[in-house]
């Protein structure tokens, strides 16, 4: 699981029949402080997130297929929950 932020839409008119009605976002993965955390990529949206929300990323293609069915193709990226608040103990990071 990966914390991103969503920062945009991908459209493609030529697609994989999978991404059929799915809306596709770039994200741009987070620290849970809010700092960058690497490049952006590409995510199928599951929860009707929206541009600036954070959310929470499944990014392995078993989970996924789990989630979406056996067909779900070549989708590698799915977001899976919005995320309202992070609360975390600094001292115990490393």
């Amino acid at each position: 699981m990966r914390i991103a932020r969503v920062i945009g839409t991908v459209v493609g008119a030529a697609h994989h029949p999978t991404y059929d009605g799915r809306k596709v976002l770039l994200l741009k993965p987070e620290q849970p402080d809010g700092g960058s955390a690497g490049n952006a990529f590409v995510a199928v949206d599951q929860v009707q997130a929206g541009m600036g929300d954070r959310v929470l990323v499944l990014v392995e293609g078993t989970g996924v297929r789990q989630i979406l069915g056996a067909d779900a193709g070549p989708i590698r990226s799915l977001i899976v929950g919005i995320i309202d608040h992070i609360e975390y103990d600094d001292a115990q990071r490393t």
